[in-house]
């Protein structure tokens, strides 16, 4: 994803960039003067700082704090408030997608050399990831009582990579508007979210083409809505021509296979409360893309359906999109040698 028709430098437009969560941000703030833009965009900077040191698969963070826990058989490790509500949310997703959104199975992230900014190009043993697979760690292992958490199966290596980025999103979107910029656009790596619009006019959006150097589409984002993409053309390695991706099938433990990529469009949303948190566009936009993607081409349609998800694409591994009949309609087609099959 990349920003079309938002980049211009124009006077009322004010920007600032960071790189956190592993990728480039970008943050725009239309309409308002340089002094609160700039208040306003730091803010959301400080923010993704702090939910990146928080929320870090391997480097230290609260969350490696729980892993290391979680692996000396602890009970009852006290959390934060707010890693409470993300792990619950997170597990909630999990239970919806059949168990392919899996944040607890850090230690096949781990194993196939994705717990690195750099990839190498080699294949962990095979013995260590059917280990890793019989393990069977699940968000379901999980237990609560306040702010406590145990785990049953001590394989269970969290890894929020798949929701984090989106959470930032609804974050970003509160701090926004609680200091009152109302028209702005957050991209956090691609997965994107859209506060009121562009002086008048739609924050229009590109979605990438996987095989391809331009733009696949182009969407108009209303205010509150967030799109969300997962592909296998970013963060992956090669072995002899054969490409490894870091989305993986927990059933399998390996790179899922057969598709592309996959794009969802989620709209403006307010889950349910607790305490000072809640799950937005943008957390549900982040995590459904991965199930999605791993489900592949026979069996996302009704998985999407399971999550609420109404609008959406996938590209199979032969380059053939099928998409939603409600997200065709909102799609502006670049790419002319795209075949598309419309789903209802």
């Amino acid at each position: 994803m990349f920003f079309l028709g938002g980049c211009a430098r124009a006077p009322q437009l004010h920007q600032r960039e960071a790189y956190v969560f592993g990728t480039r941000v970008e943050v725009s703030v239309w309409g308002e003067s340089a002094k609160k833009s700039q208040q306003a965009l730091a803010a959301v900077l400080a923010e993704f700082d702090r939910l990146h040191r928080m929320l870090h698969a391997w480097q230290p963070s609260e969350l490696t704090a729980l892993n290391e826990a979680i692996v000396r058989g602890e009970r009852d490790i006290a959390v934060s408030p707010e890693l409470t509500f993300i792990l619950k949310d997170a597990a909630a997703i999990a239970a919806q997608s059949d168990q392919l959104f899996n944040p607890a199975i850090g230690n096949l992230v781990a194993l196939w050399g994705f717990h690195s900014d750099e990839f190498k190009p080699q294949l962990p043993e095979a013995a260590a990831v059917e280990a890793a697979v019989k393990a069977r760690p699940r968000m379901s292992d999980l237990s609560f009582a306040g702010e406590r958490v145990s785990s049953r199966n001590r394989s269970v290596q969290l890894d929020l990579g798949g929701y984090a980025k989106g959470y930032a999103l609804d974050r970003a979107a509160g701090i926004l508007r609680g200091q009152g910029v109302n028209n702005a656009l957050i991209n956090i790596g691609g997965n994107i979210m859209a506060l009121g619009d562009k002086g008048g006019q739609p924050w229009r959006v590109g979605i990438q083409h996987p095989r391809a150097a331009a733009p696949l589409a182009t969407l108009e984002l209303r205010d509150g809505e967030a799109v969300g993409t997962s592909g296998d053309y970013q963060r992956y390695f090669e072995v002899d021509g054969k490409r490894y991706c870091h989305l993986l099938d927990p059933r399998s433990g390996r790179p899922a296979e057969g598709t592309q990529a996959v794009t969802v469009l989620i709209p403006p949303r307010m889950g349910a409360p607790q305490g000072d948190f809640l799950r937005g566009a943008g957390a549900l936009s982040d995590a459904a893309s991965k199930p999605l993607f791993i489900a592949g081409a026979a069996e996302w349609r009704g998985l999407a359906r399971r999550l609420g998800v109404e609008q959406a694409l996938l590209i199979d591994g032969e380059g053939v999109m099928q998409v939603t009949a409600a997200f065709r309609q909102r799609l502006t087609m670049l790419a002319s040698d795209m075949k598309i099959v419309s789903e209802p």
